[in-house]
């Protein structure tokens, strides 16, 4: 990791904990992360949509340094979308981060390379920062195709951004394989794919764009496999699922400098 990228460990609650414990949870976060560790990382999380009133009430009220993020965004600013929410919506409540093109949303719902082009325009458009998913499944690694199925995917993703915004928000990295089944690419393979993804924005944007772009590493991450994870050159945070639902186990990842080997 960058000295001059300053790390992001988001985590994406997925459609778990109802407003109630989300409260709960936010509450032991504000306990289990100490002040210090805001200065050296940038923490967000991402509670369902039903959460995200009740999370932003008591982070402000609490005056909690983490950032509050949503999982996906309508693309649109309003109008006859039953059940969707916008940008627009997610910048009222204060949300910093939105996560686009998720494997999850992209495998379960659809959601092309357009989609998520689209939806990134319209965070950015709100004066939200985007987290911009991409990985290969298992066949295309074992194919051989997983750089070029990733770099497809920041084209279509990425099309017709500014540099500057480019150099802005956040990539997330996450090998589908790797992704609630205890598998996890080593901390090897997950440099490699990010020196990738940053070759292939400096090649579309500028090395500047390249240099400053924040990307994180999603797949199974878990307290014990932090450390390792964060110590590679290209990689600048985690996209931690299921151990952010864990209070002391997200505080762990958090603090992840105090287990680096």
């Amino acid at each position: 990791m960058s000295a001059e990228r300053r790390p992001l460990i988001s985590g994406n609650w997925k459609m778990n904990h109802n407003h109630l414990e989300a409260i709960q949870l936010v509450q032991k976060l504000a306990y289990a992360i100490e002040r210090d560790d805001y200065a050296v990382a940038d923490v967000s999380v991402h509670p369902p949509f039903t959460d995200l009133r009740s999370v932003q009430t008591v982070l402000q009220a609490d005056q909690v340094p983490i950032a509050l993020g949503a999982q996906t965004t309508h693309e649109a600013e309003r109008g006859a979308f039953t059940g969707e929410v916008s940008a627009p919506m997610l910048a009222k409540l204060d949300v910093s981060y939105v996560i686009v093109g998720h494997s999850e949303r992209r495998a379960l719902f659809g959601e092309t390379d357009a989609d998520v082009n689209a939806k990134a325009r319209a965070v950015l458009g709100a004066g939200m920062t985007p987290i911009v998913c991409v990985g290969e499944t298992l066949d295309e690694r074992v194919s051989g195709r997983a750089e070029l199925r990733v770099a497809e995917q920041l084209t279509g993703s990425l099309a017709g951004l500014a540099a500057a915004a480019v150099a802005d928000l956040v990539i997330a990295y996450e090998p589908i394989w790797a992704i609630g089944t205890g598998e996890t690419a080593t901390p090897a393979d997950a440099q490699q794919m990010c020196r990738h993804v940053r070759s292939r924005v400096a090649e579309a944007f500028g090395d500047g764009p390249a240099a400053s772009v924040r990307i994180q590493y999603g797949g199974s991450v878990k307290p014990g496999n932090t450390p390792e994870v964060m110590a590679q050159p290209d990689i600048d945070g985690v996209l931690v699922g299921g151990a952010s639902l864990d209070a002391d186990d997200f505080a762990r990842i958090v603090k992840y400098r105090l287990y680096q080997p």
